[in-house]
């Protein structure tokens, strides 16, 4: 499995922990379609302000494993995506979407298929008139997103790898679920956290 692959199904948690507790997107973010999990190299997308037209130029622009971030100055509840921009973005090969907007067309985007995570749920439709940037960095939920950081999504959110830090935090996280799965067979076993992590002493 690629190393992509392997933070895809690693999680968001399991990353996050083992990059030091770094690269939160801290923001409730929903889950499209039920189960997916996802992970590539962001693609960050400013819009403008309540307006789409740079998804449209994302999408033309995506690369195969791409995860589009898609955000605007002020993030607000309009629309960046239905139905039609996320079959697109499909055929496209796109990984994922982390939308930091709204989309609309939900039973649809289901039935696409293509993992989606975003802020909103609204009809609100957007414009599509004002140009904004590709690949230049973005700030979503307090955290900076740049051009080839991998993005990690799963039914915990999302999580951010610099892309100089990859390797490093894909060799913690293993590490990291290594260590739990020792410890999940001692806590089957009936051994209890509070004295296996020493928190007794803490307390007693």
């Amino acid at each position: 499995m690629s190393a992509v692959g392997e933070l895809a199904r690693l999680g968001t948690a399991t990353v996050y922990e083992a990059a030091g507790r770094e690269g939160l997107v801290d923001l409730d973010l929903q889950r499209i379609v039920p189960g997916s999990r996802a992970a590539g190299p962001a693609r960050p997308v400013l819009c403008g302000q309540g307006d789409n037209l740079m998804v449209h130029a994302a999408i033309a622009y995506a690369r195969p494993g791409d995860v589009l971030v898609l955000t605007m100055p002020d993030p607000c509840p309009v629309a960046l995506v239905g139905d039609l921009l996320a079959t697109q973005a499909r055929e496209q090969g796109v990984a994922a979407l982390l939308v930091d907007g709204a989309v609309r067309d939900v039973e649809e985007l289901v039935d696409v298929g293509l993992p989606i995570w975003a802020r909103w749920i609204r009809v609100r439709g957007a414009a599509k008139d004002t140009p904004g940037t590709l690949d230049a960095p973005v700030i979503v939920g307090g955290q900076w997103i740049s051009s080839g950081d991998i993005v990690v999504l799963d039914g915990d959110g999302a999580a951010v790898v610099a892309a100089v830090r990859a390797e490093e935090v894909l060799a913690a996280s293993l590490e990291r679920e290594e260590r739990e799965r020792v410890k999940r067979e001692k806590l089957r076993a009936g051994a209890l956290s509070y004295d296996l992590d020493h928190l007794r002493e803490r307390v007693e």
